[in-house]
């Protein structure tokens, strides 16, 4: 008797223990982090966040975190923003990374290789065919779209263009210059006659030329900037070292995954690729040689 007694009890520590440690995954899987990722406004953002959405719910389920986008409503709220919302990342685009960088301290890990192999981008300055404008001179009285004023492509071309050709202030040389905030916006107030310039992303105007002609037909380029990255993630320095470099990694092998490649496809890339802080050097030179002070930059719309 004694020993069925004994062996009853053993039989229910045994039981107790496998419960015990059958409850921790799931809790741990329930409490997972949350890593926030913002996101420049580069397209409509509804677009934004149907491109993203695949790629966030693949670096929740390969890393371990909870990803979760933030859609910001104009380029410089990214930087303001990337502390007041408890961001731990953002794809930034070349400008908007060079300045998270130089006064956040944020450090770029990835950036994808387009469909056609490309990684980097370059700015247009363009108008409409018909419009008589030709250079810098004809652009006198006319009105100017930029995208916003923490744009590469939207902005520091033109300001490098009007300095090369001695315009001391775009204000005063033009009719108006404003900011529509997005490079699609830009493309299109120009095609549709509100604005005589623009300038935009190249990737952003081959993308909408390809699905209307009229882009192709009407508009023509006047100027175009040196290649910068395309836009890659990068994270605030604090982040554990595990935990960047488990998404460096994942983000780099994903390619060579099923569920990945899919991703990817949805994405409108082939791969990711490691990127530096080497790789935005014609971005520094270029704020260089228009005379910008990047830690005091101000970057806000007026």
């Amino acid at each position: 008797m004694k020993k069925i007694v004994i062996a009853f009890f053993i039989y229910l520590a045994v039981l107790s223990g496998c419960d015990k440690k059958e409850t921790p995954p799931s809790v741990r899987t329930s409490e997972k982090e949350t890593f926030v990722i913002g996101l420049i406004p580069e397209q409509n953002i509804f677009r934004q966040i149907e491109r993203y959405e695949p790629l966030a719910a693949y670096l929740s389920e390969k890393v371990g975190l909870r990803v979760k986008l933030k859609v910001l409503p104009r380029y410089g709220n990214i930087i303001d923003n990337f502390v007041s919302e408890g961001m731990d990342g953002a794809f930034f685009g070349s400008f908007t990374y060079v300045l998270a960088h130089s006064k956040l301290g944020l450090e770029v890990l990835a950036r994808p290789v387009a469909d056609d192999g490309q990684s980097t981008y370059h700015g247009l300055i363009f108008v409409r065919k018909d419009s008589g404008i030709k250079n810098a001179k004809d652009m006198k009285g006319k009105i100017f779209a930029f995208v916003d004023k923490a744009t590469t492509a939207g902005f520091i071309l033109p300001l490098a263009y009007f300095k090369k050709n001695d315009i001391e202030s775009y204000k005063t040389y033009l009719k108006e210059g404003y900011f529509s905030g997005t490079h699609e916006d830009v493309i299109y107030d120009v095609l549709n006659r509100k604005a005589d310039i623009g300038a935009a992303k190249n990737t952003v105007y081959a993308r909408l030329a390809g699905s209307d002609v009229r882009i192709q037909n009407e508009l023509t380029v006047l100027e175009k900037s040196p290649d910068v990255p395309e836009n890659g993630l990068a994270v605030k320095k604090s982040i554990d070292s595990s935990v960047k470099n488990r998404i460096t990694e994942v983000l780099l092998n994903m390619h060579n995954d099923t569920a990945g490649r899919r991703v990817l496809e949805k994405f409108g890339a082939l791969k990711f690729i490691e990127t530096s802080n080497d790789d935005y050097a014609p971005v520094f030179k270029y704020a260089d040689q228009i005379g910008l002070d990047l830690s005091s930059y101000d970057y806000i719309n007026y």
